[in-house]
């Protein structure tokens, strides 16, 4: 199964390399299309592949065949302007028995805010952070809301943006999550048994 949460190409590219070395059978994105080359690359791809793109949005299950895990998508909850791409980012919540996680792409403030208001949020164990820290995303509501025990930061070391921000930090902190950064900690490894998580990154 592969999620292409949103069109940017930070997002697909790649994607099409990971078509060809491996045998995917479902194929999911957002329906918003993008005029990147990276973009182009995963189109070619997924037809060279056979494929066909499922509409990634709010009300959407991830047919699993592991009956313990419920994996749906809860976002995006409407249509956003095509130059508003984070918004459309394809998000996810997967509940294994009681451990809870729940994947954001880059969904920043429309989309929190458009998942809040039809009660889609619920409190996780462990959250992959929206837009690599940006103060964009992360809004206060939103983590009152999901209140992880566990945050994830997928960012670049030394990047241009400064993700993580301090803003998005400092609301991490007030909700008391654990916050590792793949900047500091290299691969983030999250174990689940169902009951009980663990988290083993690469560096301390």
């Amino acid at each position: 199964m592969m999620i292409a949460t949103h069109p940017d190409a930070d997002h697909v590219g790649g994607l099409d390399e990971v078509l060809a070395a491996y045998r995917v059978e479902n194929i999911y994105a957002p329906k918003v299309s993008h005029t990147t080359q990276a973009y182009k690359d995963f189109l070619q791809a997924v037809k060279r592949e056979k494929k066909t793109i499922k509409t990634a949005k709010n009300g959407a299950t991830l047919g699993l065949k592991d009956k313990s895990i419920k994996a749906k998508f809860i976002g995006p909850v409407k249509n956003y302007s095509k130059s508003d791409l984070n918004n459309w980012s394809a998000v996810v919540h997967i509940q294994y028995n009681k451990n809870s996680f729940l994947f954001t792409g880059d969904a920043e403030l429309k989309s929190e805010k458009d998942m809040l208001s039809k009660k889609l949020l619920s409190k996780v164990d462990v959250l992959k952070v929206g837009h690599h820290g940006s103060k964009d995303s992360s809004s206060k509501d939103f983590l009152n809301k999901v209140k992880p025990t566990y945050a994830v930061i997928s960012v670049g070391k030394g990047n241009r943006y400064k993700h993580p921000t301090s803003e998005t930090l400092n609301r991490l902190k007030t909700v008391k999550s654990k916050v590792y950064r793949t900047d500091k900690n290299s691969t983030v490894k999250i174990t689940s048994s169902g009951t009980k998580i663990s988290v083993s990154p690469a560096k301390k």
